[in-house]
């Protein structure tokens, strides 16, 4: 076991640096869901397409006030 895990030892290191990578952005992700964070393109809603729609968070914020 010890003898396969030195042959493999950089496959091993390089998945465990990306399924680090991964969890880092899940939890951002699930972070900024929970805060109300739009996961959108983050560029304003004037001309989104998704605003007109009334499926943009901040277009709907906008006109409620």
């Amino acid at each position: 076991m010890a003898v396969w895990i030195a042959q493999n030892l950089g496959t091993i290191l390089t998945g465990l640096a990306v399924a680090g990578i991964v969890a880092a952005v899940v939890a951002v992700l699930a972070r900024d869901q929970r805060k109300g964070r739009h996961l959108g393109c983050g560029c304003g809603c004037d001309g989104c397409p998704h605003s007109l729609a009334g499926g943009c968070q901040e277009g709907e914020n906008r006109k409620a006030s």
